[in-house]
Order: structure tokens, then sequence, then C-alpha cells
């Protein structure tokens, strides 16, 4: 520690001297400039002896001030540059003030001026060039050892990556080139560095210049272009890593730490959510907001988005307290003037439930915990029985009881003809919700949607791990598709959506287009630089218990209506009343009465309460359904085949049989 502490010591001192020996030969130079006709040693006067040493003084002095020599030089840029001019602009002028006030024997005015605007230069010169040499001495490995590194966008985000490269990382990256779209700057440079092509020449350019990773700069750009790029870089084997948004580059400095993987959000490409922020805010400003399962993925992310609309107090509920407890710190980290309430509870404790309600006496209730997973739920089906049906009966009635304006379901596109446990449970809870709503003064609605990215039990945490194991990744089955959509956006649509609500409603959320898993997996091993069953092999394991091919999101016989956004749709209520809910739930009571009831008992019971539930296909139904699918579809493409075939030469006959009427007319005229 000594030893770094003399040797910036060392360094300072070395610094002054060259800045002394650079004023005095300024004022030498200045004279020189304006006096040419005359000899060196004649210049060489009392007056600019006198001169250079006050100039010195004062020059040190207010170097000192602006903290010149705490500089790191090699990692100088135009604001310190920018320093140094002033330094010695202002310097300069006090020299002459200095002289005219004590009337002293030195140079004049304008020699002063010119002598500061020569320090100017030469101060600012010399610490370029000793950045040069030190930025050149590091010792860079060779070509081969380096990556070789193209960036995407040819922008200010690109102009700071490569600055921030050259500056600090020029041992770990041999920057090859740009890419870039606009025409114009084709073979123009930016930092030295040349753009090679567009987006076009992606894939050439990494087999040609052997890049091993490429860095996606650009901060403004709208998600069907990004996606599009990004997806040509996919098909390069190449690791990839990308910049944040526009905003998040504006406000973060240091573009070099804020570059991150590329996520499987950013290849689906969604468009960003738009909201009625004003109407939100109207349900939530100012009041009590009741969360169950705060700590789970959704949960907390509701926690997050709800605390921007500024409630007075959030009361956060959940079982597993290592979550809750890391939400809770999140939350207090980041707002002020909100209560936190962070209750470890089970929404399964019924007078645990009415206690917490009554002391907090919620305003909004968003009803998020439950048990999730498919096939845990299917060997332990009477747990999704007493923590989803009954647990969401627990939160209805509190509502009920103490007057909650608005209780809000989260539910999932499996309650959609379920063939799971877990699906047949959440459908219950939405059969709970639009009974209860028909005999109470709060609102109940659902909002259902389907599988988010990154959440608790996701298939996307689960291949990464698998690819950082080395694979393999598995996928039950080549064909299985689900419908996803990010944890911010299907929060954002659920706030949206509960603004629309005017009780008993099942929100739906439009999920986009269905994403095959199989696809999404040699995406994420693309992703990672690596290349599908050569790095990383794909192993088909088979439909997990309760598993579907394919998800549904609306039942039949619920029809939908559009709302004012257009991702979020009405299904129709049901008409389930209360009396028929208790009848369910009293067959559903007596079933996780007996803790040594067989599985196919529980599954017929809950085939009572919720006739949509079949429990799933084999798959040779599955596969059969597929065949007569593609059958019936080729049959289709076969007959419009022969439809446009008969078409075409109905037009050729037309064709043929106009032209010989014409011919016969022209022949006709020329007798």
């Amino acid at each position: 520690m000594k030893i770094l502490v003399d040797k910036i010591k060392l360094t300072k001192i070395i610094l002054i001297l060259i800045d002394i020996f650079v004023i005095a030969i300024s004022y030498l130079i200045s004279e020189i400039f304006l006096f040419n006709d005359i000899a060196i040693k004649e210049l060489i006067t009392e007056n600019l002896v006198n001169t250079i040493i006050v100039a010195v003084f004062i020059y040190e002095i207010f170097l000192n001030l602006f903290e010149v020599y705490k500089n790191i030089t090699i990692y100088e840029s135009a604001k310190e540059y920018f320093g140094y001019a002033l330094v010695s602009m202002v310097s300069c002028n006090v020299v002459s003030m200095i002289g005219i006030i004590f009337n002293l024997k030195i140079v004049t005015p304008r020699e002063n001026l010119l002598a500061g605007i020569f320090s100017a230069i030469m101060l600012i010169f010399y610490r370029v060039v000793i950045k040069f040499m030190l930025t050149n001495k590091v010792t860079i490995k060779p070509e081969q050892e380096r990556k070789n590194l193209l960036i995407i966008g040819g922008g200010e985000a690109s102009r700071e990556v490569i600055k921030n490269i050259k500056e600090s990382l020029i041992t770990s990256y041999n920057i090859v080139g740009i890419i870039d779209d606009n025409i114009k700057k084709a073979h123009c440079k930016i930092n030295g560095v040349e753009i090679l092509g567009n987006r076009n020449d992606i894939v050439r350019i990494c087999k040609e210049k052997r890049i091993d990773i490429i860095f996606f700069a650009i901060s403004n750009i709208d998600n069907k272009a990004r996606k599009d790029i990004l997806n040509i870089c996919q098909e390069t084997g190449v690791k990839l890593r990308i910049l944040p948004g526009i905003q998040d580059f504006i406000t973060e400095k240091n573009v070099m730490q804020n570059l991150r993987d590329v996520e499987i959000e950013d290849i689906l490409g969604r468009d960003p959510i738009v909201l009625d922020n004003n109407n939100i805010e109207t349900l939530i400003k100012g009041h009590t907001i009741l969360i169950t399962g705060a700590g789970g993925s959704i949960g907390s992310e509701l926690c997050r988005q709800i605390a921007k609309y500024e409630p007075k107090e959030m009361v956060l509920i959940d079982i597993y307290e290592n979550n809750l407890y890391d939400i809770e710190l999140e939350l207090k980290a980041n707002t002020n003037n909100i209560k936190i309430d962070a209750i470890v509870a089970s929404v399964r404790d019924k007078a645990r439930m009415e206690n917490i309600f009554e002391k907090v006496k919620p305003y909004v209730v968003f009803h998020a915990a439950a048990h999730k997973h498919v096939p845990l739920m299917e060997t332990s089906p009477l747990e999704a029985i007493k923590n989803n049906v009954f647990g969401t009966y627990n939160v209805a009635n509190c509502c009920d009881k103490y007057e909650v304006k608005r209780c809000v379901l989260i539910s999932t596109d499996k309650a959609v003809n379920p063939t799971n446990i877990m699906g047949a449970t959440k459908r219950m809870c939405e059969m709970i919700i639009q009974a209860k709503d028909k005999v109470s003064k709060t609102e109940f609605v659902a909002v259902r949607f389907g599988n988010v990215l990154g959440s608790n039990g996701s298939v996307v945490p689960l291949f990464k791990k698998q690819i950082a194991k080395g694979g393999p990744i598995t996928v039950t089955h080549k064909d299985i598709t689900r419908f996803f959509m990010t944890i911010p956006e299907a929060v954002q649509l659920v706030l949206q959506a509960i603004t629309y609500a005017k009780g008993g409603e099942i929100f739906v959320l439009d999920m986009g287009e269905p994403v095959k898993i199989y696809d999404l997996a040699v995406s994420l091993i693309k992703l990672s630089g690596l290349q599908p069953e050569v790095d990383i092999p794909i192993k088909i394991t088979g439909l997990r218990p309760g598993e579907k091919l394919y998800e549904e999101i609306l039942m039949n016989e619920e029809g939908l209506k559009s709302t004012e956004h257009s991702k979020i749709f009405i299904a129709k209520p049901s008409r389930i009343t209360v009396d028929e809910l208790e009848k369910k739930l009293d067959i559903l009571r007596e079933t996780i009465s007996d803790e040594h009831i067989e599985l196919k008992k529980i599954k017929a019971n809950m085939k009572k309460v919720v006739p949509t539930y079949k429990e799933r296909k084999t798959e040779e139904e599955e596969s059969n359904f597929e065949i007569n699918c593609n059958t019936k579809v080729k049959q289709k493409n076969e007959v419009d085949n022969i439809k446009t075939k008969q078409d075409i030469k109905k037009n050729k006959i037309h064709s043929k049989i106009k032209k010989q009427g014409t011919n016969k007319m022209k022949e006709q005229v020329h007798v």
C-alpha cells in the first residue's frame, strides 16, 4: 500500500515538473512568435524571467484548485482537457492583473495572453501523448487470444462502447467492425472503426472475420426491428450481448456495465404496453392495497408496479418468508411515504385472514397466492384443492365481509378446459369469484393469462440452468406449444384490466402467438453462443402427468367481448349461483377430509365440480388429433389448389375466345 502511495506521489511530482517546464517554454515561444526578428538571447530579459516565476506560481495555484493532479491521465477526456484550457486562460489573465496592480516588471498583457494559449495547447497535447503511450503500452494479447467483436449499430451508443473498449478493454476485444442499415454510413468510420455493412451482411461477416462476440448497441429501436436483427444474429452461433433501452442508456453513463445477455423476451419482440395511468391511479392512489402471494414472481411484480401509483399502504401476504422479506426490503428501499406491511400468513387459515382484513381494511385485493406447478399438483391434489380453492374462498369471504371495493383473482389459461388438477382448481377459483360477485357489494373479477417468462417454475430458468451445466435441455414434446408473456407485461395488463371491471368478469389477456417450447430451447442455446445438438443436446422426455400439448385461452361456452384496450378481452360471466357453488364446495370439503382418499376418486370428484375438466389424452390420441388437423388442412389446401387451377384454366379459355373474336373482327374490317 505504501509503495502504491509513493508511486502516486512520484507521478504527481513528475506532472508538476513537466507543467512548470511547459509554462516556461510557452512564454519563451510567445516571445519568439511576436519578436521573430530578434535573437533568442536578447529575448530572455529580466521582464520575461520575472513573468515566468510569477506565472509558474499562479498557474500551479489554479491547477491545484481545479484538482487536475487527481486526474488519472489514461482516463482523461474532453471534460478534463477543457479544464486545462480554462486554467491557462484564467492564469494568464491573473498574471497580467498582478503585474498591473503591483507594477511588476513583466511582459505585456498581449504576450501573457499568447503564452496562455500556448500553455493550454501544450498542457493538453503532452497529456494526450502520455495517454496514447500508456494505452498502447498495455500488453495487448495476440489477436488470436482476443475476442473478435462485431458491433451492431452505428450511433451514439456504439461510439460509447468503442470508446470504453479502447480505453480499458483493449486487451480483451479486437473490434472488427460495425453493422448499420443506414446506406449513407456505409464504409464510414466511428472512432476509427469501419461500418462494414448492413444486417444482411451479419452472417457473412461473422464467418469471414471469425467473430467471437456481437454487441447489439442500438438503444433506440422498435421491438420488431430488434427482433429481426437478433434473429439474424442467432443464426451466426456467436455469443450475443445487448444494450438496454434508450431510457437506461440516458440515465446510465457506463454503457459497458449495462450490456447484458440477450433474453428470450428480446427475441419474442412483443410491443410495449400502453396504459391508461389515470384510471389505475384513481383505483390505487391513497388507498390500502393487499396482495396475497406477494413473494411470488407475479405477486412481487404486482407490488413493484402498484407502488408506482402511490398507495397509502401495501399489505404483503405470503407463507414463504424468504421471498416476502426480499420484496419488503426492495419496496422500502425504492419507495417513500408508503407504509409497507409484510405478513407471513397462509390464505388457507380462515381465522388469520379475517384478523388481517379486520385490522387493515383493504380497498383493493389482488389474490395471486396459489399452487401453480402442474406435475407437483398431480401428485399432491389435496394440497391444490386446499390452497387454491379454499384459499380463494377464504379471501373472497373476507373481501365480502369487510366490504373491499374490488377483489382481483390472478387466474391461468390452464383453467380453460383443464386437463390437470391445478387447472381444475383454478377454474373452481373463477367460479367462486363469479358466484360471490352476484351477492356481494365487492366487485369480484378474475384475470386470466398464460405462462410468464422467468416466473418460478417457468421453462426459461430451467433451460438456462441446463445450458450452464452443458445440457441436455429436456423438452417434454417436440410439438408442445405455450403462450408466453413477460412478467411486467402481464402485471401491467392486470392493472389495466381491473379499471374496466364492473364485477363478475373474467378478463382474458391477449398472449400473442403461441411459441413452440422446442424452438424456445433452440433459441436459448443459440443465444448462449452454442449450437443445438452439437454443443447442447435436446432430449424429448414425454408429456408429464396433466400436461397438454396445446393451451387454450377461452372456454367454448364463454364467448368474448372486446374492451377499450386491444390486448384485453372479457369472457362472458358464467351463470353459477352461490347455492350451486356451495354444493360443489361441499363435495370438495368431503374430498379433502380424507387424507387416504384415492387419486382416482379425487379426480372423479373434481370432474363433478368442474364439468370441463377432462384428463389429458394419451400421446397417441394427441398425435392422432394433430394428424387429423393436418389432414384437414392438407385436404383444404388441395381443394383450394384444384379451384385455383380451374380458375386459371377458365381464364385461359376466356382469353382464347376473346382473342379469336378480336382476330375475326379484324379480318372482317380488312375485307
